[in-house]
C-alpha cells in the first residue's frame, strides 16, 4: 500500500482538484503563454475569494472564457461581458470580467514587445526559479512588488502584489513548497 504523500498545508486533501493542482501544476515552471494567461486570469479572479473556490470553478471559467483564449477575450464587447455576468455558476464579478478583457489586451501588447509573455515574465527572475528555503508563509516579495508595479503601469487590473505573488508561485517562478512537503526539492534534487 502506497504511503500518503505529505503536501503543503494549503492543500485540501479531501478535494481531488486541490490535490491534482498541487501535485501536477503548482510550482512547476510554466513557459507556454496559453498556460501563463490562464493562471493570470485564475489568480485575478481569486481576489477576495479562496483559491479553492476559484479552482472549483476553473472548468466553468474555462468554458465561459473560450478556453482562456486571450485573442478572443481581447475582443469581448459589452454584450459579451454582460452575458458572462449571467453565465451559470460563474463568478459574477463584472469588474473581474472586465479586467480579464483588459488584461488580455495588455498581455498581447507584452507579447508583441517581448516576443512572448514568457520572455517578459521570466526575465524578472533572470529566467531562474526562486526557491524559498525559510519555510515561512509569504504573501508578497520584492519580486511580486516589482512585477505588480510593471503590470499595473501597463494597464492590467487585479494584479496587486499579493495576487502576483500567488501567480509567481503558480507558474513555478517562486518555489514555495514547504519543507515537510514531499514535493519540496533541495538544490540539485530532481524528484518530487
Amino acid at each position: 500500500m502506497e504511503q500518503a504523500k505529505r503536501r503543503c498545508r494549503w492543500v485540501n486533501v479531501k478535494n481531488p482538484l486541490s490535490v491534482k493542482y498541487h501535485d501536477h501544476e503548482w510550482g512547476i515552471p510554466h513557459y507556454d503563454d496559453k498556460d501563463l494567461f490562464e493562471f493570470l486570469i485564475l489568480e485575478s479572479f481569486q481576489a477576495g475569494l479562496s483559491w479553492e473556490c476559484v479552482l472549483n470553478k476553473r472548468e466553468i471559467l474555462r468554458e465561459a472564457f473560450d478556453g482562456f483564449d486571450y485573442d478572443q477575450i481581447s475582443r469581448y464587447d459589452e454584450e459579451k461581458i454582460n452575458a458572462l455576468c449571467s453565465y451559470p455558476n460563474m463568478i459574477k464579478n463584472k469588474l473581474k470580467i472586465k479586467a480579464a478583457v483588459t488584461n488580455a489586451k495588455v498581455f498581447i501588447e507584452i507579447q508583441k514587445e517581448h516576443g512572448s509573455f514568457a520572455n517578459y515574465i521570466w526575465a524578472f527572475s533572470d529566467h531562474k526559479v526562486i526557491k524559498n528555503v525559510d519555510d515561512q508563509f509569504h504573501v508578497t516579495s520584492a519580486l511580486s512588488d516589482t512585477v505588480s508595479k510593471d503590470l499595473r503601469k501597463r494597464g492590467m487590473k487585479f494584479v496587486g502584489s499579493i495576487i502576483i505573488y500567488s501567480y509567481l508561485q503558480a507558474i513555478g517562478m517562486i518555489d514555495d513548497h514547504e519543507l515537510g512537503c514531499d514535493f519540496y526539492k533541495r538544490d540539485g534534487d530532481d524528484k518530487g
